[in-house]
């Protein structure tokens, strides 16, 4: 029985190598606040979430399709979901509470004993799935949870819990064990083959009344430790085929569960986030993704969702409109949301990517093969080198990692030059990039650098920049438009010196 909730025809693998620049990725994205909602305090879905997400630059556009729809189900029907979810937690805590010694045990007898409990535990377990399926299964419309529910119905048939209730009880051996055996060298027992007792047991008025004994027999004396000890032994010999048999047995239901688990963990954490966001009253939507290089991004209401579960305000959203584009400049004034804009960018891309909804009202991009950033950074402490030369071996090795029909989200990058020098840098750089088949989004006050770019008038270039009112008031809004020379810095400085004190001393 496979699960195959995340993808059509392999399970999830959480030991999958996550992506090179994955530190960079969550410091300049925010995205520890991302998967703190996610989890909602829980560790082990804080584990799946993150690696889900991250490893989701991976997936292809069917793999993004079929988890768009579970995950539609998931919403619709959550209750269910969390049932089915709750089920496997339970499985495997009572295999962790009640069962561990009976499992490494290093005698037969004892992984027997407890992989008949914990075949016992796994039946009910496999029962209350059976009937939440033959319950609820028609609420479910995504090809993923119709599979699934396929498989309990065929597999886990009424004879099939009747077999195997019936050959637990049978390895209970309540009857004693019936083991043969052949005489090798020296008169040593082999070949121990376990047996199947055949008839009934006989009453205890049939055993008063007997005569006389079938078998030859013989009795141990109740304080012969050493008879007793090679008894034991003997038995050991004859149930230990089946005992490995139920314990590989075992091992594969609860398999099973680990990966029930795991995989619905993800879902649990997409529902968690998404009850949050409908609380703040933000646009939620399932985007369209389409195939790698198709130069397709627009959207509408698009929101920073880090930046949504962490401010008690509401969050302006912005519009896209970059199909065709490779390149989006974005320019304007200081703190008009540019930088969070471009985090807003490259949440709902890796949120696309792995089958999630965005906080947006409408989304649409092509697939990229790998999510890059490069900030600005703080001055490195040790006094080793200076800020260029820290951004430019950043971005050697982002360079490095870089392949064809990736996203590149640049902010502020180059700027700890001057301008004449930053400009000419990030035109090499970018133009460079471009040839690669590179999709760029680049925050920069660098107007030399912007303003040769619009100037060349390239059919495959956006401008976008942050509105700013006459009165100097911003609305976080970035609409299109050519680059300004100004970035309207005495704005900042008037507000934060309106009311401090001046010294009129000579």
């Amino acid at each position: 029985m496979k699960v195959h909730l995340l993808f059509r025809d392999r399970d999830f693998d959480i030991e999958q190598a996550l992506p090179p620049n994955e530190s960079a990725l969550v410091q300049d994205l925010a995205l520890n606040t991302l998967f703190d909602a996610m989890a909602s305090g829980d560790k082990f879905v804080l584990q799946v979430a993150k690696h889900a997400v991250l490893s989701g630059l991976q997936d292809d556009l069917d793999t993004i399709l079929y988890r768009q729809a579970v995950l539609k189900d998931c919403l619709r029907s959550f209750p269910v979901v969390e049932k089915i979810y709750d089920i496997a937690v339970d499985a495997l805590e009572s295999k962790r509470k009640q069962w561990w010694f009976g499992h490494h045990s290093n005698y037969p007898s004892g992984t027997l004993h407890g992989s008949v409990g914990l075949m016992q535990m796994l039946m009910d377990a496999l029962g209350k799935l059976k009937s939440l399926g033959d319950t609820h299964s028609g609420a479910f419309e995504s090809e993923g949870f119709t599979q699934f529910f396929a498989v309990l119905r065929t597999e886990l048939a009424e004879e099939y819990f009747a077999r195997v209730k019936t050959h637990l009880k049978d390895l209970k051996f309540r009857q004693g064990v019936l083991i043969s055996a052949q005489l090798g060298h020296g008169n040593q027992g082999g070949n121990y083959v376990l047996r199947k007792l055949t008839g009934r047991e006989p009453s205890w008025i049939e055993r008063l009344l007997l005569r006389a004994q079938r078998e030859y027999t013989f009795h141990i004396a109740p304080r012969d430790e050493g008879g007793a000890r090679a008894l034991g032994e003997l038995r050991d010999r004859g149930i230990n085929l089946a005992a490995n048999a139920l314990a590989q047995s075992a091992d594969h239901i609860l398999s099973y569960f680990v990966m029930l688990q795991r995989e619905l963990a993800f879902y649990l954490a997409c529902v968690n986030l998404h009850r949050q966001l409908v609380q703040k009253g933000v646009p939620v939507c399932f985007p369209v993704p389409v195939g790698p290089g198709a130069r397709e991004h627009r959207c509408a209401g698009l929101r920073d969702v880090c930046l949504v579960l962490s401010m008690e305000r509401p969050v302006v959203g912005n519009d896209l409109d970059a199909d065709g584009k490779k390149l989006c400049v974005i320019t304007g004034a200081n703190q008009g949301g540019k930088s969070t804009f471009l985090r807003g960018v490259g949440l709902a891309q890796l949120m696309m990517q792995c089958g999630m909804f965005v906080a947006a009202e409408s989304f649409s991009a092509d697939i990229c093969r790998g999510l890059f950033t490069h900030c600005k950074r703080e001055e490195d402490a040790t006094m080793k080198s200076g800020k260029l030369d820290e951004e430019l071996s950043r971005l050697s090795d982002l360079v490095e990692a870089l392949v064809p029909d990736s996203l590149l989200l640049l902010n502020e990058s180059f700027a700890a030059t001057n301008e004449r020098e930053g400009s000419e840098i990030a035109r090499q750089v970018v133009c460079t990039l471009l040839d690669s088949h590179v999709k760029i989004f680049f925050v920069t006050h660098l107007y030399e650098f912007a303003r040769r770019l619009a100037a060349e008038k390239r059919d495959n270039v956006l401008f976008l920049r942050a509105e700013r009112q006459p009165d100097g008031r911003r609305t976080f809004k970035l609409l299109p438009g050519e680059p300004l020379e100004t970035s309207f810095g005495a704005d900042l400085y008037e507000k934060i010196f309106e009311d401090a004190p001046i010294d009129a001393k000579p």
